[in-house]
């Protein structure tokens, strides 16, 4: 009896703590949620103005078209390699150096094909004088066969041996031609102009037409080849646009990485003639001047490529546009200094800048930076472009761009 009474007493006790310990986590939570309500963000005042930067929608001449990333690609690129074995006398180019087409590249050992050469001549020079005497024996035989001391026989065997040895000098003459040619071989040309690559041997070594990575690679990178792909939603307007223009009259520009240099400008040269299924996009080759050596071969670029330019078009900065439940909109300052929303609809952003086809008018100021906390009707005061302590949309901090 006496256990169960101490059984019963200390299950009483551990009760009491229980529920002390229950309660002393919920005043906690109390005290936390309290000191963080006292150090939220103080509310903007109903009557108070928002400070924001804005600017005034202009008319003017917008480029519409494709942005991209694409890669550039040598127009010409060869590789030059001996057409006959020899040993390399002199390498006639320095490694990066401009050559010109038909310029010399190397010299292989002319001595050996020049013995060949010089064979041939005095074979052919052999023959002939062979022919000339048969030619003599001909007229002297035909002389004769009419008194009959030579018979038709022989005069016609002659003149079977007359041809035979004009067959022989053509036949030699073929074959001084063919190592005449061999002999020119010897002086190593390039086919094209551009830049010499890094040179593969060195003067001395024996090569030959069979040794797979040739001598050097001559690169042309002047105009030079820029390949990229757009998604073949836009074939249709380029395709209108090729139709008016020519492939050439649709400007196409490479750009750096972080499009804050224009390297070159040119013109779209080939549209490929097929769809790929797999990504959905269409090839496309365009041919720029490339006469500062900005683009490389292999260099990775950003592309805009131009396909109309809108006479008087409207167009706000990307960081005036919000989303809304309805689509974009952007807040628009009345005469009186008040923001209204304004819904507005787009057609295509570029440089940071979007053209709004519906919605706005030029000569509407709209916000660019502060829109944290705009209402319609709202008072705003317009700051100057980089003022500190704006209110941003979506953040509710200072100084933080949407």
């Amino acid at each position: 009896m006496r256990m169960d009474l101490l059984s019963r007493a200390a299950g009483a006790s551990a009760l009491r703590r229980i529920v002390g310990l229950v309660l002393l986590m919920g005043l906690s939570v109390s005290g936390l949620r309290l000191l963080a309500a006292n150090r939220a963000a103080p509310a903007i005042k109903t009557g108070a103005s928002v400070s924001v930067t804005a600017v005034t929608v202009k008319p003017s001449d917008v480029p519409v078209g494709v942005a991209t990333e694409g890669h550039v690609q040598a127009l010409q690129s060869v590789t030059i390699r001996t057409q006959v074995p020899g040993q390399i006398q002199t390498l006639s180019f320095r490694e990066g150096q401009q050559v010109a087409a038909g310029q010399q590249i190397a010299q292989i050992d002319p001595r050996p094909l020049q013995a060949v050469v010089d064979q041939d001549q005095a074979t052919l020079d052999r023959d002939a004088a062979n022919l000339a005497n048969a030619q003599l024996d001909l007229a002297r035989y035909v002389s004769l066969v009419g008194k009959g001391l030579v018979s038709a026989q022989q005069v016609a065997t002659q003149r079977a041996q007359v041809s035979q040895l004009r067959a022989t000098i053509r036949a030699d003459q073929a074959v001084l031609n063919r190592d005449q040619i061999q002999i020119g071989y010897t002086s190593v040309r390039s086919p094209i102009g551009g830049i010499a690559g890094l040179r593969f041997v060195d003067a001395g070594n024996v090569v030959s037409p069979s040794d797979p990575n040739g001598l050097v690679v001559v690169t042309q990178i002047e105009p030079i080849a820029l390949l990229f792909a757009v998604p073949q939603a836009e074939l249709p307007r380029l395709q209108n646009a090729i139709a008016g223009y020519g492939l050439a009259g649709i400007r196409v520009e490479a750009w750096t990485a972080q499009n804050d240099q224009l390297l070159d400008v040119g013109a779209l040269a080939v549209v490929n003639n097929q769809v790929d299924a797999a990504s959905g996009t269409v090839m496309l080759k365009a041919l720029l001047p490339n006469a500062h050596h900005l683009l490389w071969p292999g260099q990775f670029v950003n592309v805009r490529m131009i396909t109309q330019t809108v006479h008087g078009g409207l167009t706000v900065p990307l960081t005036a546009i919000q989303q809304g439940t309805k689509g974009a909109f952007v807040w628009r300052v009345e005469h009186d200094g008040k923001a209204l929303m304004q819904d507005i609809a787009t057609a295509s952003s570029q440089g940071g800048q979007a053209l709004v086809t519906a919605g706005l008018s030029a000569g509407d100021v709209v916000v660019t930076d502060g829109q944290y906390g705009l209402v319609s009707g709202r008072k705003v005061q317009v700051m100057p472009m980089g003022s500190p302590g704006l209110r941003n949309t979506g953040t509710g901090e200072l100084g933080i761009s949407p």
